[in-house]
Parts: C-alpha cells; sequence; structure tokens
C-alpha cells in the first residue's frame, strides 16, 4: 500500500510540474499586438516634459533659395507643437474633453518660407499633422500646402482615409488646374521633419517610396506621385547626425542635420538637383529658437519675438 502511495504521489507531483511548465511557456509564447504597415508605434516618453508644457517650438533659419536660377536670400520658419486632433474630420478639436475616442495627439509642423524674386514675393507654407502614441496610424494623417506670389496662389491638401491619401490640389495655371486623386500610402518628405523630431530611428533608410515635398513639387510643376528614393542615416560627430535622401529619378538630393539627442531639434537643411544642366542648392541654417505660446502674443508689444528670432521677410 506504501509503494501505491509512494507511486500516486509521484505521479501527482510529475503533472504539476509539466502544468507549471506548460504555463510558463505560454506567457513566454504571447507576443504584443503586431504593429502592421498600417500603424505604428510613435512614442518617446523621454519627450513627454519637453512636447506637452503648452509651448511650441519656433526656430528661424537663414535661408538661401533657389528660383528662376538664381538663389534669393529669405527666412524660414519651424514650428513644432502638440495639439488634439479629430481622427474623423482630421482638424484641430474645439473641445477635446468632449470628443471622446476621436481625440487624437498629434505633432503639427508648421514650416514657412519667405523670399523676393526681383519685384515680387514668394511666401510658402506646409502644415503636416502626424499621430503620437502608440497603434497609431503610420505617416501623417494630413498635410496641407500653400504658395502665394504675385501671379496667383496654389493649394494643396492630403487626408490618410482608409489606407490611402484623397488629395486635392487647386492651382491658377491651366494645366494643373482643380485637381483630385488619390495615392497608395507611402512615406512623403513632408513628414520627416517631424519624424525626426518623435524618433529618428524610425527614418526610412535603403530603398523606399516616397511622396516628394509640396513645395518641390509646386515649384517645379511635378505630378504629385510616389518616386524611388535611397534614405541614409549617419552619425556626423557627437553631437549631430545627418539624414540623407536620393531621389535618383528626379536628380535630387535632401540632406538634413540635426542634434543626435532628444528632443532632435533641426540645425539644417540643404536640397541640390539639376536645374537644366546647372547644379542648384537651396538651405536653410538655423538661427534662434524659442518655446513660446505665440497664439497669445498677437500685441504690437510682442512683435519684440520677431526680433529675437531675427526674421527679416
Amino acid at each position: 500500500m506504501k509503494i501505491i502511495n509512494a507511486k500516486i504521489y509521484i505521479i501527482h507531483c510529475l503533472v504539476l510540474i509539466q502544468i507549471i511548465f506548460l504555463s510558463c511557456d505560454k506567457k513566454h509564447s504571447e507576443t504584443p499586438k503586431e504593429i502592421t504597415d498600417k500603424t505604428t508605434e510613435s512614442v518617446d516618453q523621454s519627450l513627454d516634459s519637453y512636447w506637452y508644457q503648452g509651448k511650441a517650438e519656433i526656430s528661424s533659419y537663414d535661408l538661401e533659395q533657389v528660383r528662376y536660377g538664381q538663389k534669393h536670400m529669405g527666412d524660414a520658419v519651424l514650428i513644432f507643437v502638440t495639439e488634439d486632433f479629430s481622427k474623423s474630420k482630421q482638424v484641430k478639436l474645439d473641445n477635446p474633453s468632449q470628443s471622446g475616442t476621436d481625440k487624437i495627439t498629434v505633432l503639427k509642423m508648421n514650416y514657412s518660407k519667405k523670399f523676393n524674386t526681383g519685384i515680387y514675393p514668394y511666401s510658402m507654407f506646409v502644415s503636416s499633422f502626424t499621430p503620437i502614441g502608440i497603434d497609431v496610424a503610420a505617416h501623417p494623417i494630413k498635410i496641407s500646402a500653400s504658395i502665394q506670389e504675385w501671379c496667383g496662389h496654389v493649394f494643396m491638401q492630403m487626408n490618410q482615409r482608409e489606407y490611402k491619401y484623397e488629395i486635392e490640389q487647386f492651382s491658377y495655371f491651366e494645366t494643373e488646374g482643380d485637381q483630385k486623386l488619390i495615392l497608395p500610402i507611402d512615406w512623403c518628405e513632408d513628414e520627416l521633419f517631424n519624424q525626426i523630431r518623435i524618433n529618428p530611428a524610425k527614418l526610412p533608410i535603403d530603398r523606399f517610396k516616397i511622396i516628394p515635398g509640396a513645395f518641390f513639387t509646386r515649384l517645379k510643376h511635378k505630378a504629385l506621385s510616389a518616386t524611388d528614393a535611397v534614405g541614409r542615416l549617419q552619425d556626423i560627430n557627437t553631437y549631430t547626425q545627418a539624414y540623407q535622401i536620393e531621389f535618383p529619378l528626379l536628380q535630387r538630393n535632401l540632406k538634413i542635420l540635426f542634434n543626435k539627442n532628444a528632443p532632435y531639434e533641426i540645425l539644417s537643411w540643404e536640397e541640390s538637383y539639376l536645374e537644366g544642366t546647372e547644379q542648384m542648392v537651396s538651405k536653410a541654417t538655423l538661427k534662434k529658437r524659442v518655446q513660446l505660446d505665440y497664439w497669445n502674443k498677437h500685441n504690437v508689444e510682442d512683435s519684440i519675438y520677431r526680433k529675437e528670432l531675427e526674421l527679416k521677410y
């Protein structure tokens, strides 16, 4: 009887050990929800204290812009700020606390260029809205751009809906006119600054498809479509990294320098391309940077901040 009880005890112990091993194996085999090419993790916890203090980061740059085969001096400005955004309407929310699951957080970039060509001025502006968080839409959910000069006005908007870009563009040129088109979701040049600010380690490298920036396509009157690109990310020194893109079919290159450590401030950028047989180079170099609630600085006395940023145009 003692032998039988001992055998039963041993069997119970073996069964218990097997259950424990199976339980542990199951826990180790469970993996996080897969992030597909439609969604991504767009978050850097170390940046929370920087981006959520009720201010925008405003940076001014000395601009050298090529237009009509000549180089023109001007100002470029980059503004980065987080906002509560409507996922369905794709606009800034008036009442975020009442918006429920429609509310998402985005990093908004406003990028402007101002320069003169002879007698008349150019004013160029692009906004890009990149979702921030875990399992959020990959790539911007909205990009809009406009260019104004004395000949007329051009406007373009891209909205990410149902895993595609719905695009509308309007132009005073007859051959461009009013257009609507749909493009598959790819990388966009106009999201690269945001991607650097959020997490430069996720910049596209090697070969990939990208939709060229609105400034380039509008000034060169190029159709909006994805093109081949080759990306490289490299260290320049202890504190600086460079991201470079080659656009082989456009005979164009873009190079962005930024701080290697968070919050990854943009230091300069340079684009080169062929115009006829001549190599043209446009570039922007950092002048000043401030953090400011600019939306409250609209009185006459607040013009001192323009002086602080050394804005001339």
